[in-house]
């Protein structure tokens, strides 16, 4: 398998356990060590351990839960692929459609997502993730 395909099952996978709302699995996907940048929260998350307890409190204080979770538009671009040992990173970025439930209540939302890959011994795992509303204002 080439690394593009690598790289779009190891999305595919993270976008998949998001959608079934299984955290363990979804966050597995991430490095401990991974960054995320999303526009309905103020701060950078500076690890996972730290949107681990962002995503506890949405659901214990707002009835967090994910129904569903489509991408689309996707592109991978490879990082150090001219390296005698391949590539080493790649920046995935698609479009997701979400169904999120807080407080009850369910909307789908459309955004744009770029997803920051690094190559380890056991595959390629999320180092970064950034959000940003679909559609500019």
């Amino acid at each position: 398998m080439n690394a593009t395909q690598e790289v779009l099952d190891a999305a595919a996978k993270i976008v998949a356990d998001f959608g079934a709302h299984d955290t363990a699995a979804y966050f597995a996907g991430f490095a401990p060590s991974a960054t995320f940048m999303f526009y309905t929260h103020t701060e950078r998350l500076n690890s996972r351990a730290e949107y681990e307890t962002l995503w506890a409190q949405w659901e214990a204080n707002d009835g967090f839960k994910v129904h569903g979770c489509k991408s689309s538009n996707q592109k991978v671009q490879l990082l150090g692929a001219a390296s005698p040992n391949g590539p080493s990173g790649a920046v995935f970025s698609h479009l997701v459609e979400s169904s999120i439930e807080f407080g009850g209540e369910v909307s789908t939302i459309h955004e744009r997502e770029t997803i920051v890959f690094e190559k380890h011994s056991e595959g390629w795992v999320a180092v970064h993730e950034h959000l940003s509303p679909e559609t500019a204002e």
